[in-house]
């Protein structure tokens, strides 16, 4: 066997235990428990040291950095819960590129019930109606489009076939790797930018849009999927699946910068493009046997 072979194989054993470990670890019930009371011990501790704020009982060197409307725990809770659905995001993309998607626009539709809430800050507390009715229009537009996502993903999911890209097993297992490969890159973007951008803000005080960011590099590792899978399967109908699975998350990506409404009506209008681009799939592409490949390697997509 060529060297080259031998360094390919041993990286790819090496990726598939590290990664195996970490979804484990990931998936596994303490994890979620601790997940769980660490989400709500941040809400508490953020009321809590807004709170001190707005009784002036922080210091100096640290009132800068946090506001004085309760408002903001809110988002501060759905930031770190944006946080967990991304990391479980990269790790559903090893399974299936379709349900990694679904796993796009369900982040999406997380998204737009944050930015329902941070039009909370607009208001005073108690909440009064304001003079201004923007905030509250923006808060209905957000809502009902986290609604309608929400609603069409639903179909979405149970659409879905799940066909196998290629019937050989060994080929299959290498196309599962190969994400796996991906999906860790991915997770070490995910934790440099987040480090970076905690730096720039407690050091210099500058705010970056993180998810903005991390949409930005899952446009480009979709891509990279889809070059990857033309290894496995150069069907016209897999090909053009997967680049529009692309193209949506392009979509999603415009939506996040967006201004309001117009930001809705693109997330809306992703979600609709990829359940149209499945029944499509599923519609014109050739019928394949069942699955025998297990649910590891199941996925063209």
């Amino acid at each position: 066997m060529p060297r080259a072979n031998i360094l390919f194989d041993g990286l790819f054993r090496s990726v598939t235990v590290i990664f195996d470990r970490l979804e484990a670890l990931w998936e596994s019930p303490r994890t979620r428990q601790v997940v769980g009371k660490l989400l709500v011990f941040a809400f508490i501790l953020a009321l809590t040291v807004i709170e001190l704020n707005r009784q002036n009982l922080l210091p100096r060197a640290v009132h800068r950095f946090v506001p004085d409307n309760h408002f903001y725990a809110v988002n501060i809770a759905f930031t770190l819960l944006l946080i967990v659905e991304v990391i479980g995001l990269v790790m559903v993309l090893v399974r299936s590129v379709a349900d990694s998607v679904g796993k796009y626009f369900e982040v999406l539709s997380l998204i737009l019930l944050r930015q329902s809430f941070e039009e909370l800050v607009h208001f005073d507390e108690p909440i009064k109606w304001p003079e201004n009715i923007s905030p509250v229009l923006h808060i209905l537009s957000d809502g009902a489009g986290a609604l309608s996502i929400f609603v069409v993903l639903g179909y979405y999911y149970r659409i879905q076939l799940h066909r196998p890209i290629t019937s050989d097993l060994v080929e299959a297992r290498k196309f599962v790797t190969a994400k796996k490969l991906v999906s860790l890159l991915l997770l070490i973007a995910f934790f440099g930018i987040g480090g970076r951008n905690a730096w720039f803000y407690f050091v210099h005080g500058t705010k970056y849009s993180f998810f903005d960011t991390f949409y930005t590099i899952l446009i480009f590792s979709d891509v990279l999927i889809v070059l990857i899978s033309l290894r496995y399967s150069s069907t016209y109908h897999v090909v053009f699946r997967n680049s529009g699975f692309a193209l949506a998350t392009l979509l999603i990506r415009l939506a996040l910068t967006a201004p309001p409404y117009i930001s809705v009506a693109l997330g809306f209008g992703a979600a609709v493009f990829v359940v149209g681009l499945t029944l499509s799939y599923n519609a014109f592409s050739s019928v394949q046997q069942p699955d025998t490949l297990g649910r590891a390697a199941i996925d063209e997509n």
